[in-house]
């Protein structure tokens, strides 16, 4: 009798693991020993769900009604309410129809990819960049083209990258960009979304536009301007391309990390397929949560989700009045989201990489802090990244010890 082999993992399952995760793990377990850790890995508001929110799931528990299955892209008043969300926040005229409710942006991520592109298919992604963006892509069979996009572009793609990435590498399928982005904070501004967005349409590239950090914008980009009487919130790929895909969530702005909602919004010829594949991969997104969100667009939760972005302003205040004393290397801009992403500079020489200064100063210090190598293979060994979302007290604790650990011989 032939031997046989014993089944494996598939090979499409070996993508590097999240390191953030493994990170939170760690702070886990140093708070179980009774250590008072200053968590500053996770893009997690503090603050949580905005209170006419939090009021309305009450409710929707209390009532015990209709938390069955919903359709496969959300409940109608839910649809209905990011469109007005889109008219009110860029001037778009979005159709309840055209937005797919998912399970967080990265439901909205796995469902596009697949709609979207076939396995051999090329997507560009940007380097440094969300981790996710690649791992997904690769787990589906897709060919990941990294662009190599640094502080002279602002972290940010241009045409011409992706000119070259064509001449290297052959035609683009897909391309995926984020503003602001994850781990740099860097926000495109309309006219350079507006390029890439018009490389893409002649081209035959479907653009996909991650803007889970619109409405946390701390520096308005050239030809940025409000809509709604607030502040600038971000340009969407839609104002640009209806062909292009939007990927959002009601994480970041709103802070409801756990409570795993998102959307797309869908150029008509994916929305059949993303609606045949949600209904077969999740059957919907959590009902409780979409009858809730239906309150994040009234104005008390847009007012409350704006006094929590000023927050996230006075944090990133902090960390930028502190780089002198830090003595790190290149800092990426933080115009947006919760993020400062710097290469660690003189402190490489002591402790060799990133990943070894996060460790040793979590271990000295009880502060959490990711090394850049999820977001950059080939340079994430000399950067970090630091959320600033915990909130101005926990940050400004977090950096008495860092220049503590910094200082020791």
């Amino acid at each position: 009798m032939p031997a046989h082999l014993p089944p494996r993992p598939s090979a499409r399952s070996a993508v590097p693991p999240f390191r953030v995760m493994e990170i939170l793990a760690d702070v886990e377990r140093l708070r179980a020993a009774g250590r008072d850790v200053v968590s500053l890995c996770a893009g997690e508001p503090s603050g949580g769900a905005p209170g006419p929110v939090a009021r309305a799931a009450a409710r929707v528990h209390a009532r015990n009604e209709g938390l069955g299955y919903t359709p496969a892209l959300g409940i109608e008043p839910l649809r209905r309410a990011v469109a007005g969300h889109y008219a009110r926040w860029y001037g778009l005229d979005v159709r309840p129809e055209d937005v797919a409710i998912t399970t967080g942006a990265s439901g909205a991520l796995v469902l596009t990819f697949l709609a979207a592109f076939d396995a051999g298919d090329r997507v560009a992604v940007c380097r440094p960049g969300y981790p996710a963006y690649r791992n997904t892509l690769a787990a589906l069979g897709a060919e990941v083209v990294e662009l190599d996009c640094g502080a002279a572009t602002r972290f940010q793609p241009t045409p011409g990258m992706l000119d070259a990435a064509v001449a290297e590498h052959g035609p683009l399928q897909g391309l995926v960009v984020a503003g602001p982005a994850n781990p740099t904070g860097t926000v495109l501004e309309p006219g350079e979304l507006a390029a890439l967005a018009r490389w893409c349409a002649e081209h035959g590239t479907r653009l996909i536009s991650d803007e889970i950090y619109h409405g946390i914008v701390h520096t308005a980009p050239e030809g940025g301007a409000p809509r709604d009487g607030g502040p600038y919130r971000g340009t969407s790929a839609w104002e640009h391309d209806r062909d292009a895909v939007v990927i959002s969530s009601f994480s970041k702005y709103w802070g409801m990390t756990g409570w795993r909602l998102g959307w797309a919004l869908l150029p008509r010829d994916l929305a059949a397929a993303v609606d045949a594949l949600a209904g077969n991969l999740s059957l919907c997104p959590p009902a409780a949560a979409q009858h809730a969100a239906v309150e994040a667009f009234t104005p008390d939760a847009y007012a409350e989700a704006d006094r929590a972005v000023e927050q996230f302003a006075r944090s990133r205040s902090l960390l930028l009045d502190a780089l002198p004393a830090l003595r790190w290397g290149e800092v990426a801009p933080a115009d947006g989201a919760f993020y400062l992403y710097a290469d660690l500079g003189e402190q490489l020489e002591r402790h060799g990489s990133s990943l070894e200064w996060c460790r040793r100063l979590l271990e000295a210090e009880a502060v959490a802090v990711v090394p850049g190598l999820d977001f950059d293979a080939a340079r994430g060994h000399r950067a970090v990244r630091l959320s600033f979302a915990a909130g101005p007290d926990r940050v400004e604790e977090a950096l008495t010890r860092i220049l503590r650990f910094q200082s020791r011989p």
